[in-house]
């Protein structure tokens, strides 16, 4: 849920990535010709000609997935970048305005699927920014709590439908029952992979 100024590369779609589309009949997206002429079926193609007893399924949906993520990555989010903040950054806001309490460090990483130190670094960004402050823990001084300030709360709550309308513009590609159809499989993926990946890097 953040956004960066990554750039989509040849490992992106390569390692993890890419889709056959040359086999009928099979795979997400089989009977579209966009889905059969994206740049991961390219790389696909070069792939099954290096490896052709591979299966290279699942490149389909991974390397399609990175794909995308890195495109949105690299056009960034109009809004966001016109109040001088990243993705990342307007997570964080948005977790403490969305929960409506105070929320640690430790509690603001776990929202926003982030690592200690990068809370720590953005937090110390956005409470010099004004947005963000902090109260120290009456029983112990190493805990810090983290609130929205005035200025960071009117800020998310003017943001967040101007960067809706911008999402919905970008998903505009989609008719609307292919945006709820991806949403759901999303969901029933995602859903699914948490917490399952510990067992799969074992």
């Amino acid at each position: 849920m953040t956004a960066t100024n990554a750039r989509p590369t040849a490992r992106d779609t390569g390692t993890g990535g890419a889709a056959r589309d040359e086999r009928a009949g099979s795979g997400p997206g089989a009977g579209s010709d966009a889905a059969q002429h994206d740049t991961v079926a390219s790389v696909v193609r070069q792939w099954r000609a290096v490896h052709p007893e591979l299966d290279t399924g699942p490149m389909e949906v991974i390397g399609r997935i990175n794909r995308c993520a890195a495109l949105l990555q690299q056009a960034e989010d109009a809004p966001l970048r016109r109040a001088g903040l990243s993705r990342a950054e307007f997570d964080l806001l948005g977790a403490l305005r969305r929960t409506g309490h105070e929320l640690t460090p430790g509690e603001l990483a776990r929202e926003t699927f982030s690592s200690g130190a990068a809370v720590t670094k953005r937090i110390k960004q956005l409470t010099e920014r004004g947005l963000v402050e902090r109260r120290g823990d009456t029983r112990d001084r190493r805990v810090a709590h983290l609130r929205l300030t005035d200025t960071g709360r009117d800020l998310v709550d003017g943001i967040l439908p101007e960067q809706l309308a911008y999402e919905t513009a970008v998903l505009s590609v989609l008719a609307p029952q292919g945006q709820g159809d991806l949403a759901a499989l999303l969901a029933d993926l995602l859903s699914r992979l948490e917490g399952r990946m510990g067992a799969l890097r074992a």
